[in-house]
């Protein structure tokens, strides 16, 4: 395989072209994914609808690498790894990269320089030697992808800064990854595939919620055949961030909440849709060809605003437009449907719905509980506890207590990342799951402003999806 990437000047031509995100909501029709025409009520129509999606999503740009379907890593001795956004996110992932013997943190990048340095005091406190520190302004992430001493860069920052900085990365011949989501509009999603395959780097989104213990287990069921034939499964994120979103400390800015000023769609479906995906083999045997999206009105963000932000404060020259819950369902090329929801702006019990069902039963967690034949027949959910022991993920045997957040999904996702860059072995999720679960994005927003009517998810894979392969059920490297 080729492994050289293009010189520094179409680097720079490239980073200076990025898509605006005041545009995000306008990329969706030059990106080539035309809507199919509006379903009515009657099976018939929606089955064609369907089979539109299905056609106009083939219709793919030209191939112009080479798959990275199943590629593996390199494999080296020691990782060396470059973090790029150092706030909430990226400060509080840094200790689970220095938890790994064989990672090296060499480079940390931020423009507030107090927070890069606060991330090179835990390199140093870890042991390791001091990492270079890159804090010159918006853009001095490119000069650590220019590094000559990396292997792997982390990128945790606004959304609106992901695409170019993947970009960045993969053209100065580095894996990257990126936390959610990893683009705003379709063409930067096939992009970002369109890189991958010609760079032959990796581009992943870092989708924790993947590694979850029960999102685990609930695959590793799936895979078993308990739940029989798959039929339909449900993710969401429903989580009230009205406080943090108008907090002036939380953010570096109030970033998050312009974004309800600029889509009405699902802003954040990967928490949701990337589990249910993997339950569904989705670019592994199946692959999903429409999503269509439907929205409430956006009044939660301004009663939060009225009730707690004093008059002349920035935020009242915002008109929120993002629907506060969206409501979508994506349907797959095997028939199956996929729900996503997606709320941060009303008062809700945190859910990520994490559901599943088929011919055999279904399983719904927050909380977590389960019907299955023939183990259950009294028609009431059952403990979901009782499949922990068979069903537990070898990852979660040998880290049965892992440290970090969110219930050590973070620590397992980064652990076995690192893993597979180290022994050389192919990533559990690439760039074609990115462009997939993040796809929602764009095209929930084009869905909703077409009053629900369907939209086509391109067939970021090419075909590939047809191939059965491996993903997050892996198997432990010996």
């Amino acid at each position: 395989m080729n492994e050289q990437v293009p010189p520094s000047p179409s680097r720079r031509k490239v980073l200076r072209t990025t898509a605006g995100a005041a545009g995000a909501g306008l990329g969706i029709a030059a990106a080539g994914t035309p809507a199919a025409q509006a379903a009515t009520t009657t099976a018939a129509t929606t089955s064609a609808a369907a089979a539109k999606a299905e056609t106009t999503a083939e219709a793919a740009p030209r191939r112009r690498g080479q798959t990275m379907a199943g590629v593996p890593f390199e494999g080296r001795s020691t990782v060396r790894v470059g973090i790029v956004g150092l706030g909430n996110r990226g400060n509080g992932m840094i200790g689970l990269f220095l938890a790994l013997p064989w990672v090296r943190v060499v480079a940390v990048c931020d423009p507030v320089r107090e927070k890069a340095e606060r991330a090179a005091a835990k390199v140093v406190a870890a042991g390791q030697p001091a990492p270079a520190v890159y804090t010159k302004g918006e853009d001095d992430y490119e000069n650590l992808c220019a590094r000559s001493d990396l292997d792997f860069v982390y990128v945790a920052t606004p959304w609106d800064q992901h695409f170019p900085m993947a970009k960045a990365a993969m053209l100065n011949g580095k894996h990257v990854g990126v936390e959610c989501p990893i683009a705003m509009t379709i063409a930067e999603l096939w992009e970002l595939v369109d890189l991958s395959e010609q760079t032959r780097r990796h581009c992943m989104q870092l989708e924790n919620c993947c590694y979850g213990r029960n999102e685990m287990r609930v695959l590793r069921m799936a895979h078993a055949g308990k739940f029989g034939q798959l039929l339909h499964g449900a993710g969401a994120y429903n989580h009230d961030l009205r406080g943090l979103m108008f907090s002036p400390t939380y953010y570096e800015g109030p970033w998050r909440r312009l974004w309800h000023t600029r889509l009405r769609g699902d802003l954040y479906p990967n928490h949701g849709f990337g589990p249910v995906a993997n339950y569904m083999d989705v670019n592994r045997g199946d692959r999903v060809v429409s999503i269509s999206s439907f929205g409430t009105p956006a009044l939660g963000l301004a009663e939060y605003r009225a009730e707690h932000m004093p008059p002349g404060d920035p935020s009242w020259k915002e008109t929120y437009i993002e629907s506060d819950r969206t409501i979508s369902m994506v349907q797959t090329a095997k028939g199956r449907l996929i729900r996503l929801e997606h709320d941060v702006s009303t008062p809700h019990p945190y859910s990520r719905i994490n559901s599943l069902g088929g011919t055999k039963g279904v399983f719904e967690d927050y909380p977590a509980r389960i019907y299955l034949e023939p183990d259950h027949t009294n028609d009431q959910w059952a403990d979901f506890s009782s499949y922990a022991a068979e069903f537990d993920h070898w990852l979660w045997k040998e880290h049965a207590n892992p440290p970090g957040g969110h219930g050590g999904m973070d620590y397992i996702m980064i652990y076995r990342l690192m893993q597979c860059v180290q022994l050389g072995l192919v990533p559990d999720f690439d760039v074609y799951d990115a462009a997939t679960w993040t796809a929602p994005v764009p095209l929930s927003h084009a869905s909703i402003k077409a009053q629900g009517a369907p939209q086509a998810i391109p067939d970021f894979t090419r075909g590939e999806w047809r191939r059965a392969r491996s993903g997050v059920d892996s198997a432990r490297p010996a």
